[in-house]
């Protein structure tokens, strides 16, 4: 039977509806905001999943095609891979739900969301939390609480919910957010420096909305939802448990005191050998038991020592920044190149500098479109001292570069005053915690170090959080373990004068705003203290680029000069690039841009087309080549493809009978030209040029 609930929400309507399609699922809903849809469908498998230590949750999104009357490009014409849009969806859909199961929920679960109508004016991917959500809600699969998602913009001044993409390119912030009733659950987006005030009002106005929503859910709930099903949670066996706590717990708080992430893991490591062992006899084919139990203890002594003793692994205090280190310039043949390192995290990035040519050209729902700055971010096993397969770039990799990349983006130079496809590659050579925000700070010094005019410096921190009972504590610049066995890990990036980008994932169900202002106040501390460590190494952009970056010029021509620097089948560009080595890209609108790293070379290529493309001048003498001869005067060629006439009155001082008698074929002369008229014929003179005859007495 068909449900459904609506809203109106920002001036538009948001409709959720269940029980007309995929109706096998364990539960299903479409949600649709203007004529944007999509569709979110669940299902758990019957029993759980053995031998898993984790919970095996998968989140899909993909949009079709048709959902905006399109057939897809290639050679299949049907849709492939995920997309890096369709990745990042994922993540945010992922990241607010994944906490709301059951810990020792092991029964495999898929989260299905198809985009199956896109408006072209509101995007789909926030409409996947609020129909996941939904979806699990009325299903008959366990899950904590009722949840909604929404964006937030602000335009002008005023804060706008679920904002069109064409209000986003007016919005000076771009929020999304998740959350329940009573808490906020997950938060990401960027800003063009905002500042923290601004963030929590943002934040608190989409949070109002998120309490409707949820109202929304909870009713098609009442109509519609099916009866939770029951599942055994699998405990460990008390016995098995009392004996690792008493050979593991002393040892674990040792452990704990130890600063160096690989000296630590070895003696972790090492105290699971020896507990396996001392136990292998008494509870035989127990060891995965015994390593969750190690775990979960571990976790448990960490946090007491944070919470009873103001004590981190490192020695740190709760609000301290590791030591920063920060070097420029470290590769000799890149662009620009930085090496960030803060305690244990280490982050080499460089610059690279394009052409237009380079520009990463995108096809979406939303349509074509180029993108000419981007950060790809690597995590290379070798950085955590691991061995694993090496495959393609993870959805992790996809979801820390675009966040890196989002917090430069408010900094990077417009195209006009710098006419460059900018690449910025973060390779990870060491993890401790943060290594997205490593990201940040090494990509805001190679920009410098590569000569791009960014107005100021960019740095990242990653705020951690643990939480027991009703004492909160905030940490600053998270470690490894502290965001592994804490409950939050929201990090924050932004100049001197305000947040450039956010993203806070949690494990507990839900954060208020007291708390979050907290962590925004330290994450600001601890932001300025980066920035000047990293400002000592390089306080401004280099005034020069690169020996080894293109040069770029640019030059404005007429459109209907485009065809005459081209030239039949390319054959005139083609010419001046095989005679200068340049490279050569002509826009649509007759903008020119000519890219070489030797300056001379593009000088060339520059001049060539000027002269190529210049126009004739009235006042202004050239040297002409006579083309034709005609009884009234001669024709000459005074510009390439260029041609005035030289009346047989203008040849010389005194009468000219004929023109044969003065001027051949061939012949180079200056002449002046004296008159464009508005067919752009233009009129020449010679004897305007010659001395005037003395005058008789």
């Amino acid at each position: 039977m068909k449900h459904e609930v609506e809203l109106e929400i920002g001036g538009k309507r948001l409709i959720i509806e269940t029980g007309k399609v995929a109706k096998q699922a364990n539960g299903s809903v479409t949600v649709r905001l203007g004529d944007t849809m999509i569709l979110s469908a669940v299902c758990a498998s019957e029993r759980p999943i053995e031998g898993r230590d984790f919970f095996p949750l998968t989140v899909d999104y993909r949009e079709k095609t048709y959902a905006a009357g399109k057939i897809p490009g290639g050679f299949f014409k049907r849709e492939g891979r995920p997309s890096e849009k369709e990745i990042l969806s994922c993540r945010i859909i992922d990241r607010p739900i994944r906490p709301l199961f059951p810990d020792d929920y092991k029964n495999e679960v898929q989260c299905h969301n198809i985009v199956l109508s896109a408006d072209q004016e509101n995007d789909a991917d926030i409409l996947g939390i609020t129909g996941t959500s939904a979806s699990l809600v009325i299903s008959d699969i366990p899950f904590a609480k009722t949840i909604a998602g929404v964006r937030v913009g602000r335009v002008d001044g005023q804060l706008v919910i679920f904002p069109t993409f064409a209000e986003l390119e007016e919005s000076d912030i771009n929020l999304t957010m998740a959350g329940s009733k009573d808490s906020i659950a997950m938060v990401e987006g960027g800003g063009r420096e905002v500042s923290e005030s601004d963030l929590l009002a943002a934040l608190e106005f989409g949070h109002n909305h998120i309490k409707q929503i949820v109202a929304k859910i909870d009713e098609l709930c009442e109509k519609a939802g099916k009866k939770k099903s029951e599942y055994t949670p699998v405990a460990p066996d008390e016995t098995l448990k009392n004996r690792v706590i008493e050979l593991a717990r002393e040892r674990l708080q040792d452990c704990n005191t130890t600063a160096d992430k690989e000296e630590r893991g070895s003696k972790k490591n090492a105290l699971n050998d020896e507990v396996q062992e001392a136990l292998a006899e008494e509870f035989p084919e127990s060891e995965n038991a015994i390593r969750n139990i190690i775990h979960d203890l571990d976790a448990e002594v960490m946090r007491g020592m944070i919470v009873n003793d103001n004590r981190r692994i490192d020695g740190r205090g709760l609000d301290e920044v590791r030591p920063i280190s920060c070097e420029v310039g470290v590769l000799p043949r890149t662009h620009g190149s930085a090496l960030f390192t803060r305690g244990q995290t280490q982050a080499l990035v460089t610059i690279t500098l394009g052409t237009k040519m380079d520009e990463q050209r995108i096809d979406d729902l939303e349509g074509e479109s180029t993108k000419s700055y981007m950060l790809h971010y690597n995590f290379p096993s070798f950085s955590v001292g691991e061995v694993r397969p090496i495959r393609g770039v993870s959805r992790r990799e996809v979801g820390h570069g675009a966040l890196a990349e989002r917090a430069l983006q408010p900094v990077i130079p417009v195209e006009d005053r710098f006419p460059y496809t900018i690449r910025l590659v973060s390779d990870i050579l060491e993890s401790n915690g943060s290594s997205s925000m490593a990201s940040v700070c090494g990509g805001s010094m190679a920009l410098m170090d590569g000569g791009a005019p960014i107005k100021e410096a960019v740095a990242g921190v990653a705020m951690g959080l643990i939480k027991e009972g009703d004492k909160v504590l905030v940490l600053t610049d998270i470690l490894g373990d502290e965001d592994h066995f804490g409950d939050m890990d929201f990090k924050v990036a932004g100049t001197a004068q305000g947040v450039t980008a956010f993203q806070m994932d949690i494990k507990i169900s839900g954060l208020d705003l007291d708390t979050m202002r907290i962590a925004l106040e330290k994450a600001n501390k601890a932001r300025m203290h980066i920035l000047e460590k990293m400002n000592a190494a390089i306080p401004r952009s280099r005034e020069q680029l690169s020996a080894y970056a293109p040069r770029i010029l640019t030059v404005k021509i007429k459109v209907d000069k485009i065809g005459e620097v081209i030239g039949p089948g390319g054959k005139t560009i083609r010419s001046i690039i095989e005679a200068t080595g340049a490279k050569i890209d002509i826009d649509d609108d007759g903008t020119v841009l000519i890219a070489s790293v030797d300056g001379a070379a593009g000088e060339k290529a520059l001049q060539m087309i000027e002269e190529m493309t210049e126009e004739a001048e009235i006042g202004k003498v050239y040297n002409g080549k006579v083309r034709r001869i005609t009884n009234f005067g001669a024709f000459l060629e005074i510009l390439p493809g260029t041609d005035g006439l030289l009346h047989i009155s203008e040849i010389d001082n005194k009468r000219v009978e004929r023109v044969e008698d003065y001027l051949k074929v061939g012949d180079h002369l200056d002449v002046k030209v004296v008159n464009i008229d508005n067919d752009g014929k233009i009129r020449l003179s010679r004897k305007v040029l010659l001395t005037a005859p003395a005058r008789k007495e």
